[in-house]
């Protein structure tokens, strides 16, 4: 396994909330600096998510650090790949855990990884944030140090898409989820909710996680008449499902899974715009995403596109440096003031807060469309952007 360190970077960034004030506090002791963890893929099936949350969270540091650090501490971060495989997270998680001793370590996408480490997160009393990793199970009702941040558990998805699928009068959905857990709660998530409303009829599709090729799953779904496609179950598919959705002549609309949409467009390029949909926990049209954006994109050129992702990243970094500054760097003690306590992240489209079992208590999901034309100025690409087309009402956070 490919460990990765990440160097600090002490170039000054400007603070975009004053809510993220760096003050010593009398609970941050001035000694070495504060080791804080990175768990995500930067190798396998979900690297573009793993690039983007891993920069997402020494974007943060690096903004801290500039500040002053934590009560005159700095962060230090250090990465380690999950490469998409559950052995390799376990691997990766010990290695952060036992000898790098990180207080905190968050940025799981892939559900695999975060079920087979959420309950050595428990055993070890360290706070661990969730990015993507969205299936149901992860998390049980005795969870006191596991904590989702951005997706919601494949639960809430259902009520969510068809609150969306309503709004847009869709009376016929089509959905293609991937064999594993996050396709398979997906699915679940969506007969349930589909269930309530009779007046919108719901066809699933269920396609090996490794499947790139989806023609004939689609075929099976055009019978239907599709008005909503919704590839949410299967995120590696999403791209190729919106490119061969587009060569066989169906016109409804892609509903991705949370995938970062520089990924979906380098696919599907123009074939994207006007038709693809995903749903996200930023809100690209407030000034607190534009302004975040901007910086991001300027320090991280390669990544084009400031995702929810990155957003996330950053989110976690505050949460616990707040934590730290309130409490100190113990991580049962962050844990307890996690649990306690509202945060609001600029850009995100609902305040951070969480269940006793770590849930998001308040999570809010925004549909965006990727739409021709440049960006907003020094937020992105120059030929594409977002458009926020729906935002849920708060969501009943998921009880296991």
């Amino acid at each position: 396994m490919k460990r990765l360190r990440s160097l600090l970077c002490m170039a000054a960034v400007v603070l975009v909330a004053t809510a993220w004030s760096s003050s010593p506090s009398s609970a941050v002791s001035k000694k070495g600096p504060i080791p804080l963890g990175v768990l995500t893929s930067l190798t396998g099936t979900f690297t573009p998510w793993g690039i983007q949350t891993r920069d997402g969270a020494q974007f943060a540091v690096n903004q801290i650090n500039a500040s002053g650090g934590v009560g005159g501490r700095k962060l230090e971060l250090f990465v380690a790949n999950d490469q998409s495989s559950p052995g390799a997270g376990i691997t990766a998680f010990r290695l952060l855990t036992q000898e790098d001793h990180v207080v905190a370590l968050g940025g799981l996408i892939d559900s695999d990884v975060a079920t087979a480490t959420a309950p050595l997160t428990e055993k070890a009393h360290i706070p661990m944030f969730l990015v993507k990793a969205g299936a149901d199970g992860i998390l049980t009702t005795s969870s006191r140090y596991t904590f989702r941040t951005c997706l919601p558990p494949a639960a809430e998805l259902g009520p969510a898409i068809l609150q969306y699928a309503q709004a847009h009068h869709v009376t016929s959905v089509g959905a293609i989820v991937a064999d594993y857990a996050w396709g398979q709660s997906v699915k679940s998530s969506l007969v349930q909710a589909f269930a309530k409303d009779r007046r919108v009829a719901l066809h699933v599709e269920v396609a090996p996680l490794t499947q790139t090729a989806f023609t004939t799953y689609l075929r099976l779904l055009e019978p239907h008449h599709p008005g909503l496609i919704v590839a949410t179950g299967d995120p590696p598919g999403t791209g190729p499902i919106m490119a061969q959705s587009q060569q066989l002549g169906i016109t409804a609309p892609v509903l991705g899974a949370d995938t970062p949409f520089s990924a979906v467009v380098s696919q599907a390029k123009t074939l994207a715009y006007n038709k693809y949909v995903d749903f996200k926990c930023m809100a690209v049209k407030s000034p607190a995403y534009l302004r975040l954006a901007r910086q991001f994109v300027k320090a991280y050129p390669q990544d084009t596109f400031f995702e929810d992702d990155a957003l996330a990243g950053y989110a976690w970094v505050h949460v616990v440096a707040q934590a730290i500054r309130a409490v100190g760097d113990k991580p049962v003690k962050i844990a307890s003031y996690v649990h306690a306590h509202t945060f609001h992240i600029p850009g995100y489209t609902f305040p951070l807060k969480w269940t006793k079992w770590g849930e998001m208590a308040d999570a809010r999901i925004a549909f965006d469309l990727v739409v021709p034309g440049p960006a907003p100025a020094g937020t992105g690409s120059r030929a594409w952007h977002v458009k926020q087309l729906y935002v849920t009402k708060p969501l009943t956070p998921y009880r296991p």
